[in-house]
């Protein structure tokens, strides 16, 4: 009788969720399509370090309808993001893994922020604890997503979207934990606040 083995999954209590356009790199209205228009935004490569160097596993989740758009392909995608991961490991950060949604918003799926589809197929892969997680963003989007996901904060970053997300969020009475002027600062706010029972 062969015995199967047994993978044992990850089990991570300390992650940080980033939405990616206008977090970590500058936002354009005609899409980021190749490496050649990705910007990281300034402080976004050193508060991705600074994540990693306090254990910290770094998610990106983000909506990416380029590839339903026919835009890019899912392989341009993939090639696109291997690239961000080498320059964030080259300056001493990690991007643990990239969760993204190719739909346009009339496809309705799950996985589009503001649903919590991402984040739900990150936690299946890695046994996230989704109450001691935090999300950042740009976008009222992301944080109805943290909201809806279950996550333990949410951080609204004041780059890319994040004036008029504000807005959003206050009329439909829903609150960022802090509101940073970009990912830097977010990040030290949430090491500021880094009191999570690892035991």
């Amino acid at each position: 009788m062969q015995l199967q083995k047994t993978i044992k999954k990850e089990n991570l209590r300390k992650v940080v969720f980033l939405d990616r356009d206008g977090v970590i790199n500058r936002d354009s209205p005609d899409y980021i399509k190749s490496w050649s228009e990705f910007e990281f935004l300034p402080g976004s490569l050193e508060a991705i370090r600074l994540l990693t160097l306090n254990e910290f596993a770094v998610i990106v989740i983000t909506n990416q309808s380029v590839i339903n758009r026919k835009m890019v392909s899912g392989k341009g995608l993939d090639d696109l993001h291997t690239l961000i991961k080498k320059a964030v490991t080259s300056n001493g950060g990690q991007i643990k893994d990239i969760f993204y949604c190719p739909h346009v918003p009339e496809d309705r799926c799950s996985c589009r922020k503001p649903n919590p589809g991402l984040i739900f197929k990150a936690k299946e892969k890695y046994r996230i604890h989704i109450a001691t997680s935090v999300m950042v963003g740009d976008s009222a989007k992301d944080i109805e997503c943290a909201r809806n996901a279950g996550c333990g904060h949410a951080v609204l970053v004041k780059t890319g979207n994040g004036e008029e997300a504000e807005k959003i969020l206050k009329e439909k009475s829903i609150f960022p934990d802090f509101i940073a002027r970009d990912l830097l600062e977010a990040v030290g706010w949430i090491l500021a606040h880094n009191n999570y029972d690892l035991s």
